[in-house]
């Protein structure tokens, strides 16, 4: 059982970032600004005690905005 656990684990680390192999400079800034402004959105919120799912969306949104505006 703990076999497959690390399986899935592993699976779960590799997929995302070999997906991202073949992806245009705008599509890669993208992505970025995603994640990034995710990350940020949830920190901001819950810090200032707001609602950590609509943090995390509104970061991601203006990251991923960001991050194709800068990309292009």
């Amino acid at each position: 059982m703990k076999k497959i656990k690390y399986l899935i684990l592993a699976a779960c680390i590799i997929l995302p970032v070999a997906g991202c192999t073949n992806m245009s400079k705008t599509q890669q800034g993208t992505l970025s600004g995603g994640a990034i402004g995710a990350g940020a959105g949830l920190g901001i919120a819950a810090l200032s005690g707001g609602n950590l799912w609509v943090g995390t969306a509104v970061g991601a949104g203006a990251g991923a905005l960001t991050g194709y505006m800068i990309s292009k």
